[in-house]
């Protein structure tokens, strides 16, 4: 059957459209965008002046699997996905064994054919993630990856780091760089400030990542390779990014909601909730962040959804695992806090939430146009709701916005022309 998306307000930043639409779609593509479109053989949806954005891309997700199912699932990570408004995920290769070779990747992407959202599997830079000796990255970009990463174990040795970035660079794989010096943060749980002084809390120095921010774009500027800086959190790592791109260097850097809009502050409570690698800073750094996003000088916004179990986020600061729950909150946290106060508008959402990521993995996305694959994310700007980590689709029941009430809510998101999630009845609905 045909779906008619009606009365929609269409965002996408390289596809001209007029303030209101209608969207038919039909075998899996978007047929037709017109002020207004009519057609008697299809199911209607009045949208009301909802946003219609493109589906979103997350590329920083963890789905745990294979090795971590009490954490989280292929499936469950892909239905929060869902819930996010999120059609496309790259799975990072922390997992059990190590995304480091082929059959690892064929696992992943075999489980992936029933879920509800793309999964686009992301190979490991070091065999075990060791940071010792090479993955068979030829092997790996067969196999399909689209980037190579030992995200959560930074690769130390800089002469391996170097050798990784002349290996990826003829199978065009960016490098996605996990910067964190494990000296210098040691054995710390937040950043070093006066928080962690107040509250007694064992320190990682904003210098931890900064020095190694600075080691990988010397090695991306000496091997002429691709490299993405993962969950970047300070304001001097973004300036040294600033810098190296416009030295001509290729280098991109991601920020995620969490540090956009949360800051070391925060875990005055002790809330476990509030423990994230790399940990949450300043208002300096949180500021310097959100201009950098506004003014187009950071390339993406993704949510490094860090699913764990209850009982490795319970207890002390100090015990608790790092990780946050970000799929499911990830675009209502943006409105409420950056787009309703003018600091990001909805076209810049579409570059960093959509576009950039696809052309980092080199994925095919043209947005929303006629023709097009119809992955569409529907967003209600007005409505409210409470969050609730008991509601979560995702198994990681671990969020900093715990029952905040935020100002807009993902009402549908549509996939390959089907709709996945629909959450317009008050009973959220996710659909296989």
């Amino acid at each position: 059957m045909k779906l008619l998306l009606k009365n929609g307000c269409p965002v996408d930043s390289r596809n001209e459209m007029p303030e209101r639409v209608d969207i038919l779609i039909e075998d899996e593509k978007i047929v037709k965008i017109a002020e207004e479109i009519e057609e008697n053989n299809s199911k209607i949806i009045n949208l009301d002046g909802a946003k219609i954005l493109p589906g979103l891309i997350d590329m920083h997700v963890h789905l745990r699997e294979p090795g971590y199912e009490e954490k989280e699932t292929i499936k469950t990570g892909c239905e929060a996905a869902a819930a996010g408004g999120i059609t496309t995920v790259a799975a990072m290769p922390n997992t059990d064994p190590i995304a480091d070779n082929p059959a690892t990747i064929e696992l992943i992407k075999a489980r992936a054919k029933e879920a509800l959202v793309d999964v686009i599997p992301l190979g490991s830079i070091t065999k075990g993630s060791s940071g010792k000796e090479l993955a068979e990255i030829g092997f790996l970009s067969r196999s399909g990856v689209k980037g190579i990463t030992d995200d959560g174990n930074p690769v130390m040795d800089s002469e391996v780091m170097r050798r990784a970035m002349e290996y990826a660079r003829p199978f065009d794989l960016p490098i996605i760089s996990h910067c964190e010096d494990l000296n210098l943060a040691a054995e710390g749980v937040m950043h070093e400030g006066f928080y962690s002084t107040k509250l007694g809390l064992k320190p990682i120095p904003a210098a931890a990542e900064e020095v190694m921010i600075a080691r990988d774009i010397a090695l991306a500027d000496l091997t002429g390779a691709s490299l993405h800086i993962a969950h970047l959190s300070t304001a001097r790592g973004f300036e040294l990014v600033k810098a190296a791109r416009k030295n001509g260097i290729n280098v991109t850097a991601e920020v995620t909601p969490h540090h956009l809009t949360l800051t070391d502050a925060n875990l005055q409570d002790y809330n476990t909730a509030m423990k994230v690698n790399p940990p949450l800073r300043t208002e300096n750094d949180r500021d310097v962040l959100i201009k950098a996003v506004g003014d187009g000088d950071l390339s993406v916004i993704a949510t490094d959804h860090a699913p764990h179990t209850y009982e490795e986020k319970m207890g002390t600061i100090d015990s608790a695992a790092f990780g946050i729950s970000g799929l499911e909150t990830a675009l209502s946290v943006l409105h409420h806090y950056l787009i309703r106060e003018g600091k990001l508008d909805w076209n810049q959402i579409t570059e960093l939430m959509y576009y950039n990521p696809a052309e980092i993995l080199k994925l095919n996305k043209v947005g929303l146009k006629s023709g097009a694959i119809a992955d569409i994310t529907i967003f209600a700007e007005k409505e409210s709701w409470v969050v609730d980590t008991n509601k979560f689709k995702s198994q990681g029941k671990h969020s900093p916005y715990n029952n905040q009430e935020l100002t807009g809510q993902v009402k549908l998101t549509i996939k390959n022309g089907n709709i996945i999630y629909d959450n317009r009845g008050g009973q959220a609905e996710l659909i296989y």
